[in-house]
C-alpha cells in the first residue's frame, strides 16, 4: 500500500501533467523562450529561455517536492540559483509552521517551478487560501503577507497549480500536538531555535517579571537583568524599560508564560509601534539541542527575512 505522502505527491504530478497538456493546446501563453505571464505583471521579461536544472539538496524550502528539476529563472524572475535559495530559505520556517496543508506547493510553484515547457502558475484561490491560513502566523512575528506574493495576479479561470480546494480553507495544526502561540512553539530542536532567531533582531537571557493582557495582545514585563545574545538594532537605554507584545495572543496557549520562575531565551523584533516577542525557550542547558543551537548562533549565517517581506 503506498503511503498517504506518495499518493499526495502523485496527485500533483498528475495535476501538473493535465496543466501542462492544457497549455500546450493554449493561445494564452508565450513561447519559453522570453516567456512571461500577463497576469503576472511584477518584474522583468528574459533575455534567454528558462533551464532544466536540478533542485539542489541545500534548497530546503522544496526538500521532497516531488519532482527532481526546476526551471530556472523561475516564476518570481530570480535568474540564479545563488538567488533562489536566499528567498527561499526566508519561508522555510513558515512551512514547518504548518499554517496550511498546501504551502509548500504554492511555495515551490513559484520558487521551483516544475520543469515543463511552458510555465503554469499556482490559482488564485490556493494563493488566498495559503494566504489566508498563513498571514496570522507572519503578523505574529511582524511580517505582512508580500506584495510579490499578491494573489490578484494569478489566474483564476485558467490552466493554474491547484489542489483539493475542499481542503484550502482548513488551517492545518501539527499532528499530536496542541495548538500554542507561534512564537511559543516549545520544540527544543536546534533547526527551531535557529529559525525563530533568524526572524528576530535581539535576543537575550532574562526572567520574566509579569504578564499582562493588552486587548488582544499579551503584554510581558521583564526583570531588568538581561544577558544579551543579539543586540541587533536595541539601544542599551531601550533594555531598562524593554517591553514585549505577544501578538494576538491573549488567548492562545503559551506555557513558558505559565512559570515566571525560569530564565529564558527571549527573541523579538521591533514593529513600526511595537517589540514584538518572536521566539521563546527555556534556558536548558541539560538539553542537548538547546546547547547546540546556542553554540551555533555565533556562527550561523540566517536569511534576509526584510528583503523577501516586503
Amino acid at each position: 500500500m503506498r503511503s498517504s505522502s506518495e499518493w499526495f505527491w502523485r496527485m500533483i504530478r498528475l495535476a501538473v501533467t493535465v496543466a501542462l497538456m492544457s497549455a500546450c493546446r493554449s493561445s494564452e501563453y508565450e513561447d519559453v523562450v522570453g516567456w512571461r505571464h500577463d497576469g503576472y505583471s511584477s518584474g522583468r521579461s528574459y533575455f534567454r529561455p528558462p533551464q532544466c536544472v536540478d533542485i539542489p539538496d541545500d534548497l530546503r524550502l522544496c526538500l521532497g517536492v516531488g519532482y527532481d528539476q526546476m526551471l530556472l529563472p523561475n516564476l518570481l524572475e530570480h535568474e540564479s540559483m545563488a538567488e533562489v535559495k536566499q528567498q527561499a530559505s526566508s519561508w522555510v520556517p513558515l512551512v514547518h509552521k504548518n499554517c496550511h496543508p498546501n504551502t509548500q506547493v504554492f511555495l515551490c510553484s513559484l520558487f521551483a517551478p516544475v520543469c515543463i515547457e511552458r510555465p503554469v502558475y499556482p490559482c488564485r484561490w490556493l494563493c488566498e487560501a495559503v494566504r489566508d491560513g498563513c498571514s496570522p502566523i507572519m503578523e505574529a512575528f511582524g511580517f505582512p503577507w508580500p506584495e510579490m506574493l499578491a494573489c490578484d495576479q494569478f489566474p483564476q479561470d485558467e490552466v493554474c497549480i491547484s489542489m483539493n480546494q475542499s481542503n484550502t480553507t482548513e488551517t492545518i495544526k501539527p499532528t499530536g500536538k496542541p495548538y500554542v502561540c507561534p512564537p511559543c512553539d516549545n520544540e527544543m530542536e536546534t533547526d527551531t531555535m535557529l529559525d525563530h532567531m533568524c526572524a528576530s533582531e535581539f535576543a537575550f537571557k532574562a526572567k520574566i517579571k509579569e504578564v499582562r493582557r493588552e486587548n488582544m495582545d499579551r503584554k510581558l514585563i521583564l526583570q531588568k537583568r538581561k544577558k544579551m545574545l543579539k543586540m541587533g538594532n536595541l539601544k542599551k537605554k531601550d533594555l531598562k524599560k524593554l517591553v514585549l507584545y505577544l501578538k494576538n495572543g491573549a488567548d492562545c496557549p503559551c506555557q513558558q508564560l505559565d512559570n515566571l520562575g525560569n530564565q529564558y531565551l527571549i527573541m523579538g523584533r521591533k514593529t513600526d509601534k511595537q517589540y514584538l516577542l518572536t521566539g521563546i525557550h527555556k534556558w536548558d542547558k541539560s538539553s542537548k539541542e538547546f546547547k547546540k543551537a546556542i553554540k551555533k548562533l555565533k556562527t550561523y549565517k540566517c536569511p534576509t527575512f526584510e528583503n523577501v517581506f516586503k
